[in-house]
């Protein structure tokens, strides 16, 4: 009678687990479907640091538009709310100049995404670029690279072909600035003063104002001036607008000149007169080539930048569990099933 008993309470135990491992998959959707092999697959995005670049929009004055082409690199399966966060740090005081956002959405399939951002800096110094790349929240990527020479970058309002003609690859010492005077009565000399102005441009360009004026060199008090308007210049030609200024003898001049568009200084030069032959000055015009420079961008994306973790590219899976479910009831029945067998025995 024991021994029915225990056949019996197996017997049921088996049914009960048999009709436990059929009721599930109808109990949970997806459970014997196959994965999706898109969805499984983990997604990776990193940024594509060659092609990145940085342009200048516009220049209105005291700020400078910038433009970032971001490149992202998409592979696996889907990238789920990917959104760009770019900033603008100014490289000597670390302060935040600007900040934008940028959503992307869903990034599917193996491909390059381009994301164009707009950020606003002011026209002087070096900054450093940052660019971090979010999905679903989480930080995946990350980049920087450094624009330099931002004030070298000429205001709209200013920009114009024509300049004063340096000479600065001439083995002669040309000076941009000539200066002839003339000793007249009254302790009075005219200084016959012409500026060089050189039309760099592919067309006509011009309708400038020049401003001469002698300064005292001594005192710096300004002795005589005068104003001309400079016509159309062809592309590639050389003018020299010139005017006489008279001014006390025995004294030397500084020759400054002074080039106007619309009333906005867009280029300056100096010489000198020397009138006084117990001393003579010199013009000391220092000039520095500052250049417009974006530096090479680093992506960091496998390394965090801040001292933190290590940066781990975002790897999301999706789909069903397959026959994980399927297989662990297997197991227990498997288990329930040597359990009773060693109490029978027993």
């Amino acid at each position: 009678m024991p021994d029915v008993q225990r056949e019996t309470i197996l017997t049921g135990g088996m049914v009960v687990l048999v009709v436990a491992m059929l009721a599930t998959p109808l109990a949970v959707p997806g459970v014997l479907d196959e994965p999706d092999d898109e969805n499984v697959r983990p997604s990776y995005l990193h940024l594509q640091t060659e092609d990145s670049t940085i342009n200048v929009t516009s220049v209105p004055g005291r700020t400078a538009n910038l433009q970032l082409d971001t490149r992202l690199v998409h592979s696996g399966g889907p990238a789920r709310n990917v959104t760009l966060e770019v900033r603008a740090i100014d490289a000597e005081s670390g302060l935040l100049e600007d900040q934008v956002y940028e959503s992307v959405g869903n990034v599917t399939g193996d491909r390059s995404v381009s994301v164009l951002t707009d950020l606003s800096v002011e026209r002087q110094g070096g900054y450093r670029i940052e660019t971090i790349v979010y999905e679903d929240g989480d930080r995946v990527a990350r980049g920087t690279r450094t624009i330099s020479g931002v004030q070298a970058l000429t205001p709209d309002y200013a920009d114009s072909t024509v300049a004063f003609e340096r000479y600065e690859n001439s083995p002669a010492e040309i000076p941009t600035i000539a200066v002839d005077p003339t000793t007249t009565s009254d302790n009075r000399s005219e200084l016959s003063v012409t500026a060089a102005l050189t039309n760099d441009g592919d067309t006509e360009a011009g309708d400038v104002t020049l401003r001469l004026r002698a300064r005292q060199a001594e005192s710096n008090l300004v002795a005589a001036q005068s104003r001309q308007e400079v016509g159309s210049i062809r592309p590639g030609r050389t003018v020299e607008p010139g005017t006489t200024l008279t001014v006390p003898d025995g004294y030397n001049y500084y020759i400054d000149a002074i080039l106007l568009r619309d009333g906005v200084v867009i280029d300056t030069a100096i010489g000198v007169a020397n009138l006084d032959p117990t001393r003579v000055v010199e013009a000391n015009e220092t000039r520095r080539a500052v250049e417009f420079d974006t530096g090479d961008f680093d992506d960091e994306s496998t390394s965090g930048g801040d001292g933190s973790r290590a940066e781990e590219t975002r790897t999301t899976t999706g789909g069903g569990p397959g026959f994980g479910v399927g297989l662990a009831l297997v197991a227990l029945l498997a288990t329930a099933l040597l359990t009773a067998r060693r109490q029978i025995n027993d």
